[in-house]
This record gives C-alpha cells, structure tokens and sequence, in this order.
C-alpha cells in the first residue's frame, strides 16, 4: 500500500487526546473547527506549530503521519498562502473515516516551548 506522509502542527491540548488514542488518531473538531487541516510538508507545519501553537498556548510540536494515498486523493491540495503553503481540508464529518486510513502511529517530530 503505498501511504503519503502528512503533518500536523498541534498544541498541548490536541497532542493529549492525540496520546489518549494511543497516537493512532486524531480527535473529533471542536463545534469552530469545522475542517481538519494537515499540512504537506515539515517546514510549514514547524511555522504554525513554532509561531503560532507557542504565542497561543505555551509549547507547539509537529506531528508526523501516514495516510494511505489511495484515500487521499479525495482531497485537492489546497495553497493556504506562498508556494510551499500547502494543505489538505478535511470536513470534520469525515475525521473518523480519515482516522481509519491512517497507516501506523502518529509520531511527534519536534516541540517548541515558550521560554
């Protein structure tokens, strides 16, 4: 099967549900989250996950996973800003069926802590 690798910045409170699931899931969106939104690559997701999850709520990691590619498919790439910007949009409906086709753990790549 072959899988593409995804990433996800995330704060202190997602990673522990994250960790709750055994990091073989993501958890179902807040009522104002109406769409999941993996990143396409690490330098991006390490921006958000530094600037943004750090400012807000303290720490912010990046979280590393494998989807299989044949599922992907159904979700256009989307260019969120500059050319290297790049997204998936995942109706929060459609989270466990994403979750599903996850292939193997979700792995926490680097952390960023407030000083």
């Amino acid at each position: 099967m072959r899988t593409t690798a995804l990433w996800r910045p995330t704060g202190p409170a997602e990673l522990a549900l994250v960790r709750a699931s055994g990091m073989r899931a993501w958890p179902p969106r807040l009522p104002e989250q109406p769409i999941f939104y993996p990143v396409l690559n690490e330098d991006y997701a390490i921006r958000i996950a530094r600037d943004w999850n750090v400012k807000h709520d303290g720490a912010g990691c990046v979280t590393r996973f494998a989807v299989a590619a044949d599922f992907l498919a159904r979700y256009p790439v989307r260019q969120a800003g500059g050319e290297t910007i790049l997204e998936l949009w995942v109706p929060a409906e459609e989270l466990p069926e994403f979750n599903a086709h996850l292939v193997g753990p979700i792995e926490v790549v680097r952390e960023f802590h407030a000083a």
